[in-house]
């Protein structure tokens, strides 16, 4: 039996903040729902690929300083993903360019795919498989959870059968209509994230609403993916919505107060 549980698969990336900050972080949406998971629960895996550079040799670790399992990271010639962030006029955080480097075309062994449909829950980051990952999962019966905010493409973000969908909105009207059409389509339960409006949760039947905390963010960047993990490991402890939806947003508050998804010391950025 493996030493773990629960696995994250897919994205990595090296965050790059332009100036005045200047310094780098080790990112990622399933990279970052790994670490955030780690902090909560034993037993978690990252699967995923990074190049064979500085870049991925600090992502592994960083990986294994947060207590992730990395045995499962495929180290392929080329770079390790990065994004580099500037912040507007506004001081809001813009995208300003993103190299998915070993990220891209990333696929999990035939032997990892066995694997992985042994496990009592796993959480998709952005992978550009068509879903086949996650059509071979859902087929064993798995746990599967997916951030469809992030993925390659729409055949990537269908919600199937998934037990947890993560979704984004703009606003209340927007994220009741996402998650209804969510449900609809197959997923168990859909959680749909507001930003400062807060976030929302529904199996269908049950309907948890929270408010965003109040705080005074350093930065945004991996506050959804600390949500997302936090909710997830409640589930896991089988706590309902509300307290599921209330450990998400307490957790998101919390990444908000420093650079990067999970607490660590930035390096500086390499133009």
């Amino acid at each position: 039996m493996p030493a773990f549980d629960v696995a994250t698969v897919g994205d990595n990336c090296i965050d790059r903040y332009a100036a005045p900050l200047g310094l780098s972080f080790v990112g990622g949406n399933a990279v970052n729902v790994a670490v955030q998971l780690a902090m909560r629960r034993p037993g978690v895996a990252y699967f995923g690929a990074v190049g064979d550079d500085a870049a991925g040799r600090r992502t592994v670790v960083s990986l294994r300083a947060n207590d992730v399992i990395v045995e499962h990271v495929r180290v392929t010639p080329g770079v390790t993903a990065w994004t580099d962030i500037e912040l507007d006029s506004s001081g809001e955080r813009v995208f300003a360019f993103e190299e998915f480097g070993a990220c891209r075309g990333y696929r999990p062994s035939a032997a990892e795919v066995e694997l992985l449909k042994t496990l009592r829950h796993v959480h998709l980051g952005w992978l550009d498989d068509g879903g086949a990952l996650k059509r071979a999962l859902l087929s064993a019966g798995v746990s599967v959870s997916q951030d469809l905010s992030v993925n390659a493409a729409s055949i990537d973000v269908r919600p199937d059968q998934l037990s947890i969908a993560f979704l984004s909105a703009a606003t209340r009207r927007e994220a009741e209509v996402l998650a209804e059409r969510t449900l609809s389509a197959g997923a168990g339960i859909a959680v749909v994230t507001m930003g400062h409006l807060g976030s929302m949760a529904s199996d269908g039947r049950t309907l948890a609403i929270a408010d965003a905390e109040p705080v005074v963010p350093v930065d945004t960047t991996g506050a959804g993916d600390t949500f997302i993990a936090a909710f997830i490991a409640a589930r896991l402890e089988r706590r309902d919505l509300q307290a599921a939806l209330d450990a998400g947003r307490t957790a998101a508050a919390a990444t908000c107060l420093h650079y990067g998804g999970f607490p660590q010391s930035g390096e500086p950025a390499e133009a």
